[in-house]
């Protein structure tokens, strides 16, 4: 059996080979770990680690490619309904949470559908569900190909183009499913408000 000494001192060993333990793996995994991995992304992928972010000629940071903006002018293409904070606001990320018998879930949306209609009398088709819902995150900065052809008629008439011509910077400005599997084919709001402005048109977001 073994005495008072040999259990005290046996304790005494698994709590020093415990702080030990601890310690080694808050530096290894806190401290080390995320520094390497934080190099890795900046000198791979530096531009993703820094936001994603979208400067202007200037050198001005005016966006980024993950997170939506409010563009509200008829010349801008409109990016999804937004249920963070005040509006993509990337601090309070989140959906509205209503259940699909929520009144404010299907009032809002009538109101949506009501507001698309008006701003858009020579649209054709129906309404794509992206333009009408939020996202799960609030910030979504895509929209559908349908979505910005929806749009388009609207656009093209604020900023006195031929219809073509911004259907077309649709087109160029849409993104296919990833590996051609995953997601869906997908129109970055700001980056194709940015190919607008490039052609001289009007506005600012």
């Amino acid at each position: 059996m073994a005495t008072t000494k040999q259990v005290r001192e046996s304790t005494v060993r698994h709590l020093v080979t415990s702080v030990l333990y601890t310690v080694v793996t808050v530096i290894a995994l806190g401290l080390i770990y995320p520094v390497v991995i934080w190099g890795i992304g900046t000198l791979l992928f530096h531009h993703q680690a820094e936001g994603s972010l979208i400067v202007d000629a200037k050198g001005t940071v005016i966006g980024s490619e993950l997170v939506g903006q409010n563009f509200t002018k008829p010349q801008y293409f409109q990016g999804r309904p937004s249920a963070a904070g005040k509006g993509y606001d990337p601090t309070q990320t989140g959906g509205t949470n209503f259940g699909p018998t929520s009144k404010k879930l299907i009032d809002g949306t009538k109101s949506a559908i009501a507001a698309l209609e008006k701003a858009n009398p020579d649209a054709t088709g129906p309404i794509p569900m992206d333009l009408v819902t939020s996202s799960a995150s609030g910030i979504d900065p895509d929209i559908s190909p349908e979505g910005a052809y929806y749009q388009a008629p609207r656009v093209a008439k604020a900023r006195g183009l031929a219809l073509d011509t911004v259907r077309a910077l649709v087109a160029a400005h849409t993104t296919p499913r990833q590996f051609g599997l995953l997601g869906e084919p997908r129109v970055n709001v700001l980056e194709l408000n940015r190919a607008l402005d490039a052609q001289g048109a009007p506005g600012k977001p």
